[in-house]
């Protein structure tokens, strides 16, 4: 029986965790897939450890389902804002602005960007009774099948099932938020990447339990203590507030320690030059993937443009920074020993000092950053006071300058006011870097009931002023393309949104036959057919900036992209498989190891046939090609 994709039936809430499990140690289970506990024992015990017999856990209402959520699959798809991205100034963009819930988000973002982020940021809220924050989402569990899905008692599924539905804002109801949303964030983290968390002291405590669980009590680094007000007289009763903390988290702690070695010989040893600036040593110039693609020119009028393969060779930095450092004698094109061109660049001796905990003013560039200042550089970009409380780039910029490099991805998944985003393009313009940044905001009404919203009447105003929705998210985009203008950044952005699933699209299907009453695939019009290809292209590990090209099978349409190729319409032919075939063996650049086709638009013999077609054919490039049928 044919599962869809988003299909969450028989997800559990260790789902993930015992496929992992499965993969990595099969000899511990027994042909009826039960675990075998000496089993792994065993490994353990031959690796010199010992499994504990007494821990120190976290634990809430809330928590088995909280899991269950991190393992479930996504309920949306994801659609592109095809007018935004088509603009001159976003086409090229790598980075990302998304609309929807974060955790949604996250989960699409699971594949393409698996290991890719070098640094999160996120304010979440702080669930000071008074931020708005009350538990809400859209899960429609009986208690039956929470209990069996989460592997829990009815009563205990009867209890959850009360505090989810009910706007709570308590302890239990804030780690049942930010579990999932944490969890899934972390497969998204690079070996040598970290997570700084912004948080009070509501939820302090709470908050660094939760970590330990996620990341490992061994990954904490620190809290960083910022100033963030001058006054806070009236936030308690007995002691005047003036400081937020952020919580510093690495992936691996192993890694991070590389990110310091600049502070040791081994680490020094490699900068062997030196000018008037600085230590440095020649490095290549060319990247293993990007986007940064144009022509070079050689001593000799040789233009260096494509690699052996004949692929357009994406280099490190943009043409204009590439074009101000060979001026300034920072490149040099020379020919290695096979008497080919190439190209370097002088990696300078990073800057800076061992960070402090405490962000006060002279770690903070010329003085204090606290959330006047933040409301300073918005009304300086938008002359209203169109946000409460938003952090100050000073701040970000500060976390910014102890992990990142020239080439990171950032994300930020509560992006509020867009302080992340604009924190980025400013280090990007003040060292020549060409960091991305991936945000993530909801579309958060700004005439909500809650007592924060209410009070942002500029905010709404401004919404209002230029004919779009009330929401956070509008105030987010303005303000990274105010923040762009103003800063002269010309890297642009894209914007993607999750949107609801076709009305039918998980219906449960029976058993394929003549009679089978399907989701009509048919029906689908080319919108709704390039937001599955979006979300698909996602899921199948291309990032959202990767482009899918139209290819003609003699009059049938395909999509290819990364080694990927997609078969979405109905109408497949005798002639399309054999244009599919010569194509295969004709074109050089067209060697696809998967194809998808959307099962909705393709019956069953003819999968069958095309799958056949496929095995028996063996194609002049050797090319071993996956087939699949996706619904």
């Amino acid at each position: 029986m044919p599962k869809s994709l988003y299909d969450n039936s028989d997800i559990t809430q260790n789902s993930k965790q015992l496929d992992v499990l499965k993969k990595n140690f099969p000899n511990c289970f027994d042909k009826n897939g039960n675990f075998i506990a000496h089993k792994m024992e065993e490994i353990v015990g031959n690796a010199g450890l010992e499994l504990s017999k007494e821990s120190y856990a976290l634990n809430w209402l809330g928590k088995s389902y909280a899991r269950l959520l991190a393992n479930e699959n996504p309920r949306t798809l994801l659609k592109e804002d095809k007018v935004h991205n088509a603009k001159e100034a976003h086409k090229n963009s790598e980075n990302l602005l998304i609309k929807g819930d974060n955790l949604e988000v996250l989960k699409h973002l699971s594949n393409a960007y698996s290991e890719s982020i070098k640094m999160i940021y996120i304010d979440p809220p702080y669930n000071t009774g008074g931020d708005g924050f009350v538990y809400n989402d859209d899960r429609k569990f009986s208690k039956e099948e929470l209990s069996r899905l989460a592997g829990i008692e009815l009563d205990e599924a009867k209890r959850i099932l009360e505090f989810t539905s009910s706007k709570s804002n308590s302890h239990s109801a804030w780690l049942t938020f930010m579990y999932p949303r944490l969890y899934v964030a972390r497969e998204l983290l690079r070996e040598d990447g970290v997570i700084f968390i912004s948080i009070d002291e509501n939820e302090s405590s709470q908050l660094k339990l939760l970590c330990d669980e996620v990341f490992g009590e061994e990954n904490f680094i620190t809290h960083f203590i910022w100033k963030n007000k001058k006054g806070g007289g009236n936030d308690s009763k007995y002691v005047a507030i003036e400081h937020e903390s952020i919580v510093m988290y690495a992936n691996d702690e192993n890694y991070l320690e590389k990110l310091f070695e600049k502070y040791t010989p081994k680490y020094l040893k490699r900068y062997s030059e030196e000018d008037t600036e600085s230590k440095y040593f020649w490095d290549t110039f060319k990247r293993k993937s990007g986007k940064q693609y144009y022509p070079i020119v050689c001593p000799d009028g040789y233009i260096l443009e494509f690699d052996e393969n004949g692929n357009k060779i994406s280099w490190l930095r943009s043409e204009s920074r590439f074009k101000k450092d060979l001026e300034k004698g920072d490149i040099k094109i020379i020919k290695n020993p096979k008497d080919e061109w190439t190209v370097h660049f002088k990696q300078r001796l990073p800057k800076g000092k061992k960070p402090r905990t405490i962000l006060i003013e002279e770690s903070l560039l010329d003085n204090e950053a606290t959330t006047s200042d933040g409301s300073a550089e918005l009304l300086n970009l938008f002359n209203k006071n169109i946000f409460e409380n938003p952090k100050p780039t000073k701040l970000i910029l500060k976390l910014l300058n102890i992990i990142s490099k020239e080439e990171d991805i950032i994300l930020d998944f509560f992006a509020g006011s867009g302080t992340t985003a604009h924190s980025v393009m400013a280090l990007n313009a003040e060292d020549g870097g060409n960091r991305k940044f991936i945000t993530v905001q909801i579309a958060e009404k700004l005439d909500d009931t809650s007592k924060k919203l209410q009070k942002n009447k500029e905010a709404i105003n401004f919404c209002d002023s230029i004919g779009v929705d009330r929401t956070v998210f509008e105030i987010t985009k303005a303000r990274i393309e105010k923040a762009s203008e103003q800063l002269g950044d010309k890297s642009g952005f894209k914007i993607y949104e999750t949107s609801p699933m076709f009305e039918g699209y998980l219906d449960d299907m029976e058993e394929l036959n003549a009679e089978t009453t399907l989701f009509n695939g048919k029906a689908l019009n080319a919108e709704e057919i390039e937001v599955l290809l979006t979300t698909w292209k996602a899921y199948d590990g291309m990032l959202l900036t990767d482009d899918l090209d139209e290819v003609l099978f003699g009059t049938y349409r395909g999509y290819y992209g990364k080694n990927t190729l997609y078969f979405m319409h109905d109408g497949f032919s005798m002639e399309a498989l054999q244009a599919f075939i010569e194509k295969l063996d004709d074109d050089q650049g067209f060697e696809p190891s998967k194809l998808v086709v959307f099962g909705y638009n393709f019956e069953s013999k003819h999968q069958r046939e095309l799958k056949e077609a496929l095995t028996n054919y063996k194609n002049k490039k050797s090319i071993e090609l996956e087939m699949v049928a996706r619904y």
